[in-house]
């Protein structure tokens, strides 16, 4: 029965409200706006203040609640007023007050939601924006009503659909307002600290697969992106000497006419802050906003994206950037991606802030993998990568085992890899003379007495092993172990750059005939005669900046390949020194006992199928 009642009265007010028009709502403006007698037109007007309500009965009836509430809201008492607070000569008009602000109370409500309503027009939205920020400007008895705004950040926070044009107006029309500023970090730093305190299971985690479960999670990731966007389009306040820049939103006007006709000192004027106050206040609000925020459960996309951002948008105007440390090291931890990402900050924190982290350089060692050039973010990677590596107390062993990993990863990175990979080898060794050692290192010349009769004992049993097609003339072993992950035991130090000399012989031109590759056989010790390699040059290369160098170069004569017979594979045995291929009949490739099968396939293949396999020379 109450369903049914309240669906009669849902359809009374529709027909009620179907029988006015523009014409009657203006009407019913005025005479409120005339006369205290006709205070029932208020309620009426409210009803058409939502988002069911067509946008002109909306804006009509606005324009008139606007212009009543707005001389009225400095004398309205506060919402948690109670009656008994007032004295007994003047209850029925503080009754009448406490009315009044109900409505008004409703109709700031009714606002936020057209703001948030995904139905509503952006030029009405524009219009109730700037109604809800003039109350904001005025409905404290001229200071700022952050409660107000409170609510309709947190509507745009938490609201479902797409808040792009409501922030993107905030920022263009009312952020540049230091206030506005001020309050916006405070009231993000309570709904961050909201969602922080509630128990919101992760999707990609939950033991339990259940809907209820999953749309809680869809949700909270689509609050925590709006807070994102919000908080990262807030300009923070930059450090300044005067206050003339500095806009106020929300100021009395009878302060600013007192404070024309008797100009006060600065210290005995309680309301006037000097700048580096003023600078400092909002930097604190600033750090404890984006640390409230860096604390919830971030989704994967937005992580990187805080990360990509983090060391120019946020670490200048942290009032601590330390406080970052423990973020930034958990992020630098993970590995792959996130580590890159992380490293900007990270090395940030190191340079200018003094931050200690013993373990810094086996985590980058760690990251020297062949998928990292092709990272979207490589290009920053490899420069923050050539500073780490530009000390020079750098220790020999760790600028050693950089080189060595770097020189190894040559053989299985792509051409525009190999041309970065020889710009920072080339860098190292420039800077670290102690390490030149490794370009020309021989055994017999640079290891131990045991050592030399350790090789030459297994080089002995090899040559009994092997045939006399060996490419190189004396064998040779490399002592550095390219699976250990800590530097230190890598052996680097014992062993040589032989990996350089197959930049020479890249497939790729590019590659192969850069100058950078033939000057690492120079002594790079002479500091007079040479000079660093600006990595950034190298760094941003792929496929098609080669292709594109490659099809706007000029050449005077062009190679021609000539084959007596038709190539069988694209490299042929010479080209991999220390490697053989031979042919075997392998049957086992062929499944099952069907010999007819097995003969037929023979006589395609004119012998059987075969393989190439591959032995590896030590």
């Amino acid at each position: 029965m109450a369903t049914v009642s309240a669906k009669n009265k849902t359809k009374t007010k529709t027909k009620k409200k179907d029988r006015y028009g523009v014409a009657e709502l203006k009407t019913l403006g005025n005479d409120l706006l005339s006369s205290a007698s006709n205070i029932n037109n208020l309620p009426l007007l409210l009803t058409f203040v939502s988002p069911s309500s067509p946008p002109h009965h909306v804006l009509e009836s606005l324009l008139s609640l606007h212009s009543f509430f707005l001389p009225l809201l400095p004398t309205l008492p506060s919402s948690a007023t109670r009656a008994d607070d007032s004295t007994t000569d003047d209850q029925s008009q503080f009754i009448y007050l406490t009315w009044l602000r109900s409505k008004f109370d409703e109709l700031v409500k009714s606002l936020v939601e057209i703001l948030v309503a995904p139905q509503c027009d952006e030029t009405l939205k524009e219009v109730v924006l700037d109604t809800l920020m003039e109350f904001v400007k005025v409905a404290n008895a001229g200071q700022f009503h952050s409660a107000i705004y409170h609510k309709l950040l947190r509507s745009i926070v938490h609201s479902m659909d797409p808040v792009a044009f409501l922030v993107d107006l905030l920022t263009s029309k009312y952020f540049k307002y230091i206030d506005i500023r001020y309050y916006t970090f405070i009231s993000l730093t309570k709904l961050a600290t909201t969602l922080e305190g509630k128990d919101v299971t992760d999707g990609r985690s939950a033991s339990t697969d259940s809907t209820d479960e999953n749309q809680l999670s869809s949700n909270m990731e689509h609050v925590i992106h709006n807070m994102y966007y919000t908080i990262s389009n807030v300009p923070p306040l930059e450090s300044s000497n005067d206050t003339s820049n500095i806009e106020m939103w929300s100021r009395s006007e009878s302060d600013g006419d007192a404070a024309d006709k008797q100009p006060k000192p600065e210290k005995h004027n309680k309301n006037a802050l000097s700048a580096a106050k003023i600078a400092k206040k909002m930097k604190l609000k600033f750090t404890k906003a984006w640390i409230g925020f860096l604390r919830l459960p971030l989704p994967l996309d937005l992580y990187k994206e805080v990360l990509v951002n983090l060391h120019q948008a946020v670490i200048p105007h942290l009032s601590n950037p330390i406080m970052l440390c423990d973020f930034l090291t958990r992020s630098y931890d993970i590995g792959g991606v996130v580590s890159v990402i992380a490293l900007s900050s990270l090395y940030v924190l190191m340079t200018q802030y003094g931050l200690e982290y013993p373990n810094f350089y086996e985590k980058l060692y760690a990251l020297l993998v062949p998928s990292i050039f092709m990272a979207k973010h490589r290009a920053r990677f490899f420069q923050l990568l050539d500073s780490c590596l530009k000390s020079p107390l750098l220790p020999a062993y760790l600028a050693a085992s950089f080189a060595k990993k770097l020189s190894r990863l040559l053989l299985s990175v792509p051409p525009s890899g190999a041309l970065v990979i020889t710009a920072l080898i080339h860098n190292i060794l420039r800077r670290h003379p102690s390490i030149n050692c490794l370009v020309h290192r021989e055994d017999s010349v640079d290891e131990g007495k045991d050592d030399l009769r350790k090789d030459e004992a297994i080089a002995a049993n090899l040559d009994d092993a092997k045939t006399g097609a060996m490419p190189c003339q004396k064998l040779g072993i490399d002592h550095f172990n390219n699976e250990e992950n800590n530097p230190k035991k890598s052996c680097a130090m014992r062993s040589s750059l032989w990996e350089i000399d197959t930049i020479l012989h890249h497939y790729c031109p590019p590659a192969s005939r850069q100058v950078l590759a033939l000057s690492l056989g120079n002594d790079l010790t002479v500091r007079a005669k040479t000079s660093e390699v600006d990595v950034g040059d190298f760094s941003s290369g792929s496929y098609a900046t080669i292709l594109g160098a490659e099809i706007s170069r000029r050449v005077k004569q062009v190679p021609l390949a000539f084959f007596k017979t038709t190539p069988s594979s694209l490299f042929s045995e010479t080209d991999f020194a220390g490697w053989t291929f031979n042919l075997e009949e392998t049957p086992e490739l062929i499944s099952g006992n069907d010999e007819s099968a097995t003969k037929g396939l023979s006589e395609h293949d004119h012998g059987g199928a075969v393989k190439r396999q591959r032995i590896e020379c030590p």
